[in-house]
């Protein structure tokens, strides 16, 4: 029988804060299903819940109310220390400013999440020089941030979200702090990583131009998704 489970599942999601003593709700009620192997570009105005979303997603929040399931997991039945340990085994996170430790060259910032696995160091090593060279920095390991463009800096951490293979990529952002080229550039990988590899891959974006490598454009409106339509 086909298993005909969406790989993310988000049911009567609820999330608000308190700013002042006032309450505000970001979403009431909230349903999104996104395939297994899809690529979801995420859109809407400052405010409208993106970050939000998105911190939810990778279990640095947690709903207020309602379901949220990736693959077997329930993310709203969590407690914070559980979610750390899915989000280190489960998925990778790309940021909008690369979030690469400065004192560090390439190589040893795409290895720190395998220390949190029980590899030994020449199989880290090992993991390490196949994702550099993937996405193009091959001979380039031991360099460090400064002495790199920020489309290669965002290629390191393409690279380090992607060391420890796992199935879901968050992105938030990822060109927003790149020129044109450098951000077609690491929008055609992440295209790759999603087309070649199998990768689901949530990206939010206010670039209308990055939002067309995705197979589905989501705008997030008063707290609710409306699909983009587009041509075949």
């Amino acid at each position: 029988m086909t298993n005909t489970q969406p790989y993310i599942s988000i049911r009567h999601l609820q999330k608000g804060y308190k700013i002042g003593g006032e309450a505000i709700s970001i979403f009431d009620g909230l349903d999104l299903d996104i395939p297994n192997g899809d690529f979801v570009a995420i859109m809407g105005p400052s405010g409208s819940g993106k970050s939000t979303l998105l911190n939810m997603l990778a279990g640095i929040d947690r709903p207020d109310a309602g379901e949220l399931r990736i693959g077997n997991s329930y993310l709203n039945q969590m407690g914070e220390g559980a979610r750390a340990s899915w989000r280190a085994h489960n998925m990778g996170i790309v940021f909008q400013f690369y979030n690469l430790l400065p004192m560090l060259n390439a190589a040893e910032n795409v290895e720190l999440p395998l220390l949190l696995k029980p590899l030994s160091a020449k199989d880290r090593r090992d993991r390490v020089r196949k994702v550099l060279d993937l996405v193009g920095l091959s001979g380039r390991e031991r360099q460090y941030p400064s002495m790199m463009s920020g489309g290669q800096q965002q290629r390191v951490g393409i690279a380090r979200a992607i060391v420890s293979d796992p199935g879901l990529l968050l992105c938030d952002e990822p060109t927003g702090d790149l020129d044109r080229k450098s951000a077609d550039d690491v929008l055609q990988m992440l295209r790759f990583l999603n087309q070649e590899l199998g990768k689901t891959i949530i990206m939010v974006t206010h670039d209308p131009e990055a939002a067309k490598y995705a197979k589905r454009v989501l705008h997030l409106d008063k707290g609710n998704f409306v699909e983009e339509k587009r041509a075949a």
